[in-house]
């Protein structure tokens, strides 16, 4: 016997409608590419995301196709995604801080027919655009006011484009596990990877976002999104927003401390989402500048483990909740988040900063082991090490094309090539990537766990930490420091600093200070660049031993 409830597809779409229906003066202010504030609803944004749809189906866009989009957080992208999904087609999200080889690559690669892109990167599409020779269409995210001279022949400005459509147009429909979005990985480790996001799993993923101990975002909400859309899915957040009906701020271009923190204020935002050095950069530019963050109540800090200091800095200097997070491209991208549960309830100074620590605990719908390397499960203790693996129905089963398969196994799991712990109350810890963490006399020494620590010291303003190999032990590490602007930290102080905080054979043998570290696209270090960077440096305890 088989339920009598409706068949309702999970698209897309329908997310958009119900915020149009229920929430339909909710605002989405945006900083324009152009230079001022746009100041819009969801209402209309659906009006001309059915105008997208429309014009996309003029140009020849069908079910299955892939539709790039290289642009910042704005308006205009924002509807380009719905009106991209309202035909079956697929978003393609480019990344713009990887080299213009790569971008070319993962272009032909997913094949894309068309191109949404802002006039920042107008330059870079100029010369990439000759090595990709499926991208039919070029439509440049502005009107014709602002449309400069372009060597690109098919390239026409966005506004001009969709007023040739009049909106009557209907959502197309068809099977909820149809393709939505593309993101491809970074390339830490050879080529890009695709992931490939179905309507199904978009749906599925912002409402497990919505849980109380995930975002808990609601129709109260201010929501600055400063994670770039080309990052991980948005993080959800185009699709999650819209859902509870939140009002959206978008940054566009300008993400410095400055620039935040002006958004911030004059916006009255209540929720943001960003990395870490988006946050560093907003706490420099406070503790230099002076300022109060009266509105802010919440932020989610994801990408890359949160340094100590910056948590504790928002929640007892600004008063704001900083909900720590983990996830990957592959997991569209939502994998655990740090609330308490009511074990933790009590905590406070030290105690609750090292549970603010974790990751945190996994949302329904996302399961989670660790195993080790012959995939036997390691306890739940909160210090024995392991494979972190995931599975669920937003957490990729395969990539595009078929790359990466070793990651997968028969069982769904996904290999995410983390390092992790978990505690007896299912609160997961990641210590390393597989290939960061440093092997010395045996044992495992966490180079994250040492950056956070570094990053507390007044006069640190970035920390990194590789394993260089040494003839005794077989690694031990080196940590990697830029001071802050102004300051100059001895080596000393900062070995001083670390000594009642850490395991002494975990103190770094070595720390070297340099004027920028290396990040990928996507603003982690770049360990790979740092390692050959000091292939050739001989650690002082070698040469002793």
């Amino acid at each position: 016997m088989q339920g009598l409830m409706q068949e309702w597809p999970l698209l897309c779409t329908k997310v958009l409608d119900h915020a149009a229906t229920f929430h339909p003066e909710r605002e989405i202010v945006s900083r324009s590419v152009e230079g001022p504030m746009h100041r819009t609803n969801y209402r209309d944004i659906r009006a001309r995301a059915l105008k997208v749809s429309q014009r996309l189906e003029r140009n020849g866009i069908a079910l299955g196709d892939r539709v790039a989009t290289l642009a910042w957080n704005t308006w205009r992208h924002f509807e380009c995604w719905y009106g991209i999904v309202g035909i079956g087609a697929i978003y393609h999200t480019l990344n713009p801080r990887l080299f213009p080889d790569q971008i070319a690559w993962i272009m032909n690669d997913a094949e894309d027919k068309l191109l949404f892109t802002d006039l920042t990167f107008l330059p870079l599409v100029e010369a990439i655009l000759p090595k990709v020779p499926s991208v039919e269409t070029v439509i440049v995210l502005t009107d014709a006011a602002h449309m400069p001279e372009t060597s690109i022949a098919n390239a026409v400005p966005y506004e001009e484009w969709i007023g040739e459509a009049d909106g009557d147009f209907a959502w197309k429909t068809f099977d909820e596990n149809t393709a939505a979005g593309m993101c491809y990985t970074s390339g830490t480790t050879g080529m890009p990877k695709g992931v490939v996001y179905s309507h199904r799993s978009n749906v599925l993923h912002s409402m497990l976002a919505q849980q109380p101990d995930a975002m808990g975002l609601s129709a109260r909400d201010r929501v600055l999104p400063i994670v770039p859309l080309f990052h991980a899915n948005g993080w959800g957040i185009a699709f999650t927003c819209p859902m509870a009906g939140a009002a959206l701020v978008m940054p566009g271009a300008k993400m410095d401390g400055a620039s935040v923190y002006e958004i911030l204020t004059t916006e009255k935002v209540t929720f943001s989402a960003a990395v870490p050095t988006v946050w560093l950069m907003l706490l420099q530019y406070l503790e230099k500048e002076g300022g109060e963050l009266p509105d802010l109540k919440k932020v989610v800090i994801g990408g890359s483990a949160c340094p100590r200091i910056v948590t504790q800095t928002f929640e007892e200097r600004y008063g704001v909740e900083v909900i720590h997070a983990w996830g990957m491209t592959e997991m569209s991208p939502l994998g655990s988040l740090c609330t308490l549960k009511p074990e933790y309830a009590g905590l406070t100074g030290e105690a609750l900063l090292d549970v603010k620590d974790k990751q945190g605990h996994p949302p329904f719908a996302v399961e989670m082991k660790i195993t080790d390397d012959e995939n036997r499960d390691r306890p739940w203790d909160g210090k024995t090490f392991g494979r972190l693996k995931v599975r669920g129905p937003a957490v990729a089963r395969a990539y595009y094309k078929g790359a990466g398969a070793e990651q997968f196994d028969a069982d769904g799991w996904f290999d995410t090539g983390d390092v992790a712990h978990m505690d007896a109350n299912g609160y997961m810890q990641i210590t390393d990537r597989a290939k960061d963490v440093i092997k010395s006399g045996g044992e495992w020494i966490s180079t994250i766990e040492l950056e956070n620590l570094a990053v507390g010291h007044p006069d640190v303003g970035e920390a990194a930490v590789i394993g260089l190999k040494h003839p005794k032990w077989d690694e031990r590490p080196l940590l990697v420091i830029v001071a802050k602007e102004g300051c100059q930290p001895a080596k000393e102080d900062i070995l001083a600093y670390l000594s009642d905080k850490i395991v002494k054979w975990w103190m770094p043998d070595d720390i070297v200070f340099v004027d920028e570290i290396p990040h990928t696209a996507t603003g982690k270090i770049q360990k790979i660049t740092l390692r050959e960077q000091f292939r050739d440096y001989q650690l002082p305890t070698a040469a002793e031993d």
